[in-house]
């Protein structure tokens, strides 16, 4: 996991929220949609980075079920 990935997604999810707050107090449809899509790219950054933990646990798993079969074999 990248902490400094999961921040900068932390922090475009704050933007994006503030983006929306200040649309909708504006009546700014533009800011409003603009937020949203921040907050949208701040949940896919989010996913990725689970993505990639869960491929780091199958690989470390992987490794360790050969290490233990080559062990058995010796």
């Amino acid at each position: 996991m990248s902490i400094q990935e999961r921040a900068k997604a932390a922090a475009k999810n704050v933007e994006g929220k503030l983006e929306e707050a200040v649309g909708n107090v504006t009546g700014d449809t533009d800011k409003q949609v603009e937020g949203r899509a921040k907050q949208a790219e701040a949940h896919i950054r989010n996913a990725a980075e689970d993505v990639k933990d869960k491929a780091k646990d199958v690989a470390d798993a992987i490794k360790h079920k050969a290490e233990e079969a080559r062990d058995s074999i010796k």
